[in-house]
């Protein structure tokens, strides 16, 4: 028979073959111990429709199908109304926080200004001439006498309608519930952390719920999917780099056991950030609305030891404005911090106002309307100086918002561990280090074989102290013993000590912008990775949005830079609008991107497996450390 005439023969054999296989699975024989846990049908590729993108940010959720444009942005609270009739009201602070009405706080604010006052005064405009201070005091006397014009006698803008009690409300609706009505204000995550807390529904479960609420209602109402339908959609989750490990896995037993979606894959928001920017590598700094997070991003992978978050965004800088424009004696008087619609206005002034520019300075004459429920629309004047440079400036100087007593610094922790994970970082650290000993005896033994009949045993099966921990230092690296953060296995108690107040010492700092991101940069392990990261540095979430904020970094970046790399790097580039798109969709888009490539078919954790394994899936699938 010839060799043509035996291949179709070969071929006919092995369809029989394989049609014998799938008879006898059909039949329940038993399968071999190592198949993969997901059911076939799964593995296919899912089409990028079936597939949400969750980015939950402190106070906006972002969310849509990887095939949209652009995601949906609502606001992230929810309003709930009492359970019981006569309950005392509770409101989650929206633009106030903890540690601004310290003894100290005025004075810190007081030495603040004076900083960004210096740094304003010490820069020359384009023109070479230096800017002329304007005082507060200047813009006083005419804000004083304003007094505001009728523009309607209807604002037309109405309290949400909740005659028919609604159980809950969510998004721009909660924003605008009469605060006589019984409903109580949460908004679920705080400076990008869960918001747990004291009060009425802060504990752990009622956040999650408040959390499944509002998903759910955005899923069904934007994106028009019934939750019924959610098994046949998986999920993209989109986290800090650093985060909470115990408050993930809640998350995601959330989306996939109480939602029911049928897969997920969690991921870092700075790498997403490069992905949505279409960068390899970049220095990601993300100014959200509460707290900025700064890390080195190469090919994917965030740099552990780059990792920074400091615990103030545009609220702050909201706030701050609002303490600025008091002092020149903004004419709307009855303005509160603790009412919604005041919040409103605040952050809708400093969007219109604030800005960056170097070359802007004088008095200048602005107007605005209030348009409040149940009010009339009236028009304010109000004339302003510096104070709309002096606010977004509190970010590179951040004693300005006054905030005492709090940690203002939040560097990456060594996990806790976790009960449901046993082969966690910790034990397979232990077990490499007994590996070592073993290895190092056992070498030692056939380098220096025993005589027989000598008893010297001990001292070729346990080493000296110093070299034991000297094995165990080379062993587990140098990135751990470089970072602050480092390994605590073998160090003595007092050199644990002095570490834990050095990184409680920084912690207590507020550092600014500019000082964040020189100090992220330094920690990357290369000068070659350093230079890469001085020459993008990516700027996304909505807090640094002014005009000028490009260059007013990149200048600020150029005089701080070391000056060994100010030789060798060649240009440094801040880019604050990749593709000329809006920097707060970046994060999300690059979790639309992430759901299309090719590799992310290896990160999908699905339901069935989440049940069986639980925690365990995430160690041995998310795209970055766990």
């Amino acid at each position: 028979m010839t060799q043509a005439e035996r291949e179709p023969e070969n071929g006919k054999e092995k369809e029989k073959d394989r049609d014998k296989e799938k008879e006898k699975e059909q039949r329940g024989v038993k399968r071999p111990i190592v198949p993969p846990v997901i059911p076939e049908p799964l593995q296919e590729q899912i089409q990028s429709n079936f597939i949400v993108v969750i980015n939950p940010g402190s106070a906006t959720l972002r969310i849509g199908r990887a095939t949209d444009t652009l995601p949906v942005s609502i606001p992230h609270v929810i309003a709930r109304r009492h359970k019981h009739q006569g309950q005392p009201r509770h409101e989650d602070p929206w633009l106030m926080r903890e540690g601004l009405n310290k003894p100290e706080s005025n004075e810190q604010r007081q030495n603040g200004l004076k900083m960004v006052d210096q740094a304003i005064w010490s820069k020359k405009m384009s023109n070479g001439a230096r800017r002329i201070p304007v005082s507060a005091d200047q813009a006083r006397a005419f804000n004083k006498q304003m007094r505001p014009a009728v523009l309607d006698p209807s604002s037309r803008v109405k309290w949400t309608n909740t005659s028919h009690h609604p159980e809950f409300v969510v998004g721009e609706e909660a924003l605008l519930v009469n605060p006589t009505d019984c409903y109580n204000i949460h908004w679920p995550i705080r400076r990008g952390q869960i918001n747990l807390h004291g009060g009425p529904g802060g504990t752990l479960t009622a956040v999650m719920a408040d959390l499944e609420t509002i998903w759910s209602y955005a899923i069904q109402k934007f994106l028009e999917i019934p939750l019924r339908d959610l098994k046949y959609y998986r999920c993209i989750l989109l986290v800090p780099d650093i985060n909470n490990r115990q408050h993930v896995k809640e998350l995601v037993n959330m989306l996939l056991m109480n939602m029911g979606f049928s897969g997920i894959v969690v991921h870092q928001e700075s790498v997403c950030a490069t992905f949505g920017s279409g960068l390899s590598s970049a220095c990601v700094i993300d100014v959200g609305d509460q707290k900025t997070s700064v890390c080195c991003v190469e090919d994917g992978v965030s740099h552990r030891n780059s990792r920074l978050c400091l615990a103030y965004g545009g609220l702050d800088v909201t706030r701050c404005f609002f303490w600025l424009i008091q002092r020149a004696g903004f004419p709307y008087r009855e303005c509160q911090l603790s009412s919604k619609t005041d919040c409103l206005l605040l952050q809708q002034l400093k969007e219109t106002f604030c800005h960056l520019e170097h070359d802007i300075s004088g008095l200048k004459d602005h107007e605005f309307q209030l348009r409040n429920p149940d009010s009339p629309a009236v028009l304010y004047q109000l004339r302003l100086g510096d104070e709309k440079l002096q606010a977004p400036m509190a970010l590179f100087y951040p004693a300005t918002f006054g905030i005492m007593g709090q940690k203002m610094t939040s560097l990456q922790q060594r996990s806790q561990g976790d009960s449901e994970d046993p082969h966690d970082e910790q034990y397979l650290m232990g077990t490499q280090s007994k590996q070592d000993q073993s290895a190092k005896a056992t070498a030692e033994r056939k380098t220096f074989p025993k005589p027989s009949g000598f008893d010297g045993e001990s001292c070729s099966q346990n080493p000296e102290p110093s070299d034991r921990s000297h094995s165990q230092e080379m062993d587990l690296g140098h990135s751990q013993s470089d970072c602050m953060t480092g390994n605590e296995v073998e160090e003595s108690p007092s050199a644990v000590m002095s570490r834990r107040t050095a990184i409680s010492q920084f912690e207590g700092k507020a550092l600014g912008i500019d000082k964040a991101i020189l100090h992220s940069i330094d920690c990357c392990a290369s000068d070659e990775t350093k230079k890469k990261m001085y020459s993008s540095i990516l700027v996304v979430g909505g807090g640094l949005m002014f005009h000028g904020s490009q260059e007013f970094l990149q200048h600020r970046i150029l005089n701080k830079m070391p000056p060994s790399f100010r030789r060798v790097v060649e240009n440094v580039e801040v880019i604050t609008r990749p593709k000329d798109m809006d920097p707060r969709l970046i994060a999300w888009k690059g979790g639309a991107v992430l759901a299309c490539l090719d590799t992310t078919q290896e990160l999908w954790i699905y339901q069935r497996e989440w049940q069986r394994f639980g925690v365990r899936m995430l160690r041995e699938r998310a795209a970055f450390v766990w």
